[in-house]
């Protein structure tokens, strides 16, 4: 592919091409040969990280043992309270157009998006540090073209985990600068923002910064998107400017292309996954469970390989009552504890678990994974025995002791109004996760209370449970394999996990139209202050970890969330043909997914066939 436009003279030679001191990637099995395309596929829009997760890189990245390496960057240093850190770029270093990337792109970044006041409303969680409730951003230092610092007003013990996948601090400005109105000409900003017909030009800005929505825009990631992401097939191709070597020098990645085409539904991907009309997933290299009796079946086709070694998830599927729901009665009783606590007692867990898991998942609320450093069997084990007599009672001591003729528990206002519990979620119809659900909905009727389900396109879900719309949510939390670091659904703030509503986007930005101050006296200002004073002040990690615990036992005893089972399994998959895809890795999001650190050395073995 890039051989022939060299020797078309379109492109300059490899040596001209890569850094002075490229990223030399270990394989994972063998030096790979080049060609061929990865067929892939996403459920929507909002399924962009299947994509980013493929292509995206940052200053530094993790091996399979999840420890930072260099990456964009070669080298990085910090002092000793961790309060700056010190970032080397690699020389010689390329955007996709050819333009050389330096910190000047840094600088262009710094001052022209994180520092202008209508494109960065709040101060970046990623970019600052936090204090007595007090945000500072850090300030950057730039002493040469490929060395930049950044000095925190307080110590930013974990700043390394920011600066992986999602940690790309510089933009294009050569490009960008058209879009920006310190720069371009406002007839011209006009006149675009028009014709893209949007309403401002940091909404034009927004949207011509994302390479995979804009194909355009250069990039330093490993593939270059070729067309838009918000249409029905989406394709990227070989950055010929990728920074990546193997050990023997020849530049990275090895497939050509990756491919994505828009499904409608997870039994469309799976139909297409078992013909052969696509390879793998983005993201990880992994199929679902309940899937495995027909990934098996179909195996022998040869279109992929099961690995022997299942692959477990960091997911914990379960319910969250808003404590801010918009409905007042309901918001009254998700914030009693009792509530809360009476749900998770409601709950069979050991029948789930046989019933849904062939008892290969484990009972648990969610908390750090047994295989994770910060495992906390206090919270993985908190109110998880099925007790319903006990959950009766917590219920009666509430004052729901009135039934309607249906023997539903009512509210206990003198209206009679049944209480009406609606689970909003993404699991499709026969799902693991609607099963789940449902029996979920079984074991809350059993003490009186009536719940239902309601399907929703994720879409539609991300959009409800922003504007806090949604009463009962449900989403497969993640983000336990280490939550010292992923910390938002203990603190709150992914309305994902939508337990903290208002509060939440009350953290994240006091202006957002449906935030919400908390009260004053509320334990998930506790939460906030532990993370925020002590534990993000610590520079010693198993300190970090102890004190991470004092936020465990807050959900331990107030139990903000209601979660079923975690560590439940998943089928690691390859493509028949294809070399150093290793094992799945139980990653979560903000590290990055198995791709993120294995697919530019992801190569066919007959590139010509694909």
């Amino acid at each position: 592919m890039l051989a022939e436009q060299v020797a078309a003279g379109t492109l300059p030679p490899v040596e001209e091409r890569l850094p002075e001191n490229p990223l030399v990637l270990p394989v994972y099995e063998s030096i790979g040969k080049y060609g061929g395309t990865w067929r892939s596929a996403f459920s929507a829009l909002t399924d962009s990280p299947a994509v980013t997760t493929v292509k995206q890189h940052g200053p530094l990245n993790f091996d399979g043992n999840v420890t930072l390496q260099p990456d964009i960057c070669e080298a990085w240093e910090l002092n000793e309270d961790a309060s700056k850190w010190t970032f080397h770029l690699r020389k010689g270093m390329k955007w996709s157009d050819g333009a050389p990337f330096t910190t000047q792109d840094v600088r262009w970044y710094w001052d022209n998006v994180v520092n202008n006041a209508e494109l960065t409303l709040v101060t970046p969680g990623r970019w600052s540090t936090t204090f007595e409730g007090e945000t500072t951003l850090a300030t950057l230092d730039i002493p040469d073209d490929f060395t930049f610092s950044l000095t925190f007003a307080q110590p930013k013990v974990l700043f390394g985990y920011d600066m992986v996948w999602l940690g790309q601090i510089w933009v294009p400005g050569h490009y960008m600068e058209q879009f920006h109105a310190d720069f371009a000409e406002q007839e011209a900003l006009d006149a675009m923002i028009q014709e893209a017909g949007l309403e401002s030009w940091t909404d034009l800005f927004n949207d011509r910064n994302t390479n995979h929505l804009n194909p355009e825009r250069p990039t330093i990631d490993i593939w270059v998107a070729e067309n838009s992401l918000a249409g029905e097939f989406f394709t990227m191709a070989r950055n010929p400017y990728c920074h990546m070597v193997d050990p023997e020098g020849n530049q990275l990645p090895y497939l050509d292309r990756v491919s994505y085409r828009l499904y409608g539904s997870p039994d469309v991907y799976l139909l297409w996954m078992l013909g052969g009309e696509i390879d793998m997933p983005g993201r990880s290299n992994t199929g679902a469970y309940a899937d495995f009796t027909l990934y098996k079946e179909n195996e022998p086709l040869g279109y992929y390989d099961i690995f022997p070694e299942m692959g477990i998830t960091p997911s914990h599927p379960g319910i969250y009552f808003n404590q801010t729901s918009k409905n007042p009665k309901l918001r009254e009783l998700f914030q009693d504890r009792r509530f809360r606590i009476a749900a998770s007692l409601a709950m069979n867990r050991e029948e789930m678990n046989e019933l849904v898991w062939d008892g290969m998942a484990t009972p648990r609320q969610y908390s750090p994974l047994e295989t994770s450093p910060q495992y906390y069997p206090k919270l993985s084990n908190a109110y998880i025995e099925h007790d319903p007599d006990e959950a009766n009672r917590l219920l009666d001591e509430i004052g729901l002791t009135e039934r309607d003729a249906e023997g539903f528990r009512v509210f206990n206002d003198g209206s009679g109004e049944t209480i009406s519990l609606i689970i909003e979620g993404t699991d499709t119809s026969g799902s693991q996760g609607e099963d789940l659900k449902l029996m979920a909905i079984q074991y809350l009727g059993e003490v009186g209370l009536k719940a239902s389900y309601r399907f929703m396109e994720r879409s539609l879900y991300v959009e409800r449970v922003y504007a806090n719309d949604t009463d009962i949510s449900s989403w497969p939390g993640d983000r336990t394999v280490l939550p010292v670091y992923n910390h938002i659904h203990f603190t709150g703030t992914n309305m994902y996990w939508n337990w903290a509503g208002a509060w939440g986007l009350w953290k994240n930005n006091p202006n957002d139209p449906n935030a919400e101050e908390p009260p004053a006296d509320h334990w998930i200002r506790e939460i906030w202050r532990i993370y925020e004073d002590e534990v993000l002040q610590e520079p010693d990690e198993q300190e970090r970890f102890r004190l991470f615990e004092k936020i465990m036992d807050i959900h331990a005893e107030e139990l903000p969330s209601v979660n079923f089972l975690g560590q439940t399994p998943q089928v690691g998959l390859k493509p028949h043909m294809m070399r150093n895809v290793p094992p799945p890795i139980t990653l979560t999001f903000e590290f990055g997914y198995t791709h993120t650190i294995y697919a530019p050395q992801y190569y066919w073995e007959d590139p010509e066939n694909h």
